[in-house]
């Protein structure tokens, strides 16, 4: 928490529980969370990306919430190299998405 910008206890408690699927929730275990499209819908043009996380600030509205798809060209234009300057993505979500489900049917056939 005190690593956090924005840190808020009553948020963050419950914001961390949700996205990690951890905690009591009345959502259905099929529900996964998806960061990227949880930003498109909540922060469309970007603005919270771009105040709290320095290295996204200059990269086109188009491309914030998912900066690796950017061309190279515009990556160095926009000085944001994806795994140099800004990290790549750990894992490919829809993959991960459909092995989480898969793990959670042979625990919990529908």
């Amino acid at each position: 928490m005190q690593q956090l910008i924005d840190g808020d206890s009553a948020a963050n408690n419950g914001g961390w529980q949700w996205s990690a699927g951890t905690g009591t929730d009345a959502q259905p275990y099929f529900r996964i969370f998806n960061p990227t499209s949880q930003g498109e819908t909540f922060d469309p043009d970007g603005a919270y990306v771009k105040r709290y996380v320095p290295e996204l600030a200059n990269v086109p509205t188009k491309y914030i919430h998912a900066p690796w798809l950017m061309p190279p060209m515009l990556m160095r234009e926009v000085h944001c190299l994806i795994g140099h300057d800004y990290p790549a993505p750990i894992v490919d979500h829809a993959t991960q998405r459909a092995r989480a489900l898969a793990m959670y049917k042979q625990v919990r056939p529908i």
